[in-house]
């Protein structure tokens, strides 16, 4: 937010986290399946434009068929594409997953990056994935927005930005670094079961008393 944040303001962003908190608990879940940081990455880049259901489906093969980053770096990528089809813009998706393990290898010796400078040069790697892996992976305070996160901040508004790198700024802000990515937790669950897109359960929501869009009045 440009502007000063008041004392108000800061009671009422400090209420909403602690009811989030009371309502979800505090454990920071990731809701892709993952046993290694290549695999989240990999899979975080197949969760665009596709659900974190349908990722796991995949991947539940995906991983078998492909048990390293050498394996995905030699791949074919018209096989690849096959396997990924579900997941939408799937040769993109292939193509980014196969030169992004070919980079990991050759430049950090199968390694994913920390920092985000460094994760931002892999094919198909944005701040959005890039925060993903700083968040989940090293613990390292980061906030993703993704469409929940886009949509229900400006119902709550802590922003009205519509730019995703413009609305992460804002929030690095205003809200306190050890919620930073389990605001994202929160909000990607809220945005699920109670707060949806088209058809969102303003009755039902533990939120509506704290929310600004014209649904709630």
């Amino acid at each position: 937010m440009a502007k000063r944040i008041t004392k108000a303001e800061r009671e009422r962003i400090k209420n909403i986290l602690a009811v989030l908190d009371k309502e979800y608990g505090t454990d920071k879940k990731c809701y892709l399946n993952h046993e290694s940081a290549w695999q989240l990455l990999i899979a975080t880049i197949l969760s665009a434009q596709c659900t974190d259901a349908r990722v796991n489906i995949i991947t539940k093969d995906l991983f078998c068929k492909y048990p390293n980053l050498e394996s995905f770096a030699n791949a074919k990528q018209e096989e690849l594409e096959q396997d990924i089809k579900t997941a939408g813009f799937y040769k993109n998706k292939a193509k980014n997953i196969i030169a992004c393990s070919k980079r990991l290898i050759e430049v950090y010796h199968g390694e994913v990056p920390k920092k985000l400078e460094d994760l931002i040069t892999l094919a198909g790697v944005g701040r959005k994935t890039a925060n993903v892996i700083r968040g989940n992976i090293y613990d390292d305070p980061s906030i993703v927005v993704d469409t929940h996160v886009k949509r229900i901040s400006n119902k709550l508004g802590f922003t009205k930005e519509q730019d995703p790198v413009k609305i992460e700024f804002e929030l690095m802000k205003i809200l306190p670094k050890d919620h930073w990515i389990l605001y994202n937790i929160h909000i990607i669950r809220l945005g699920r079961t109670i707060c949806t897109a088209r058809s969102p359960k303003c009755d039902d929501c533990f939120l509506k008393t704290y929310c600004k869009s014209s649904n709630c009045k």
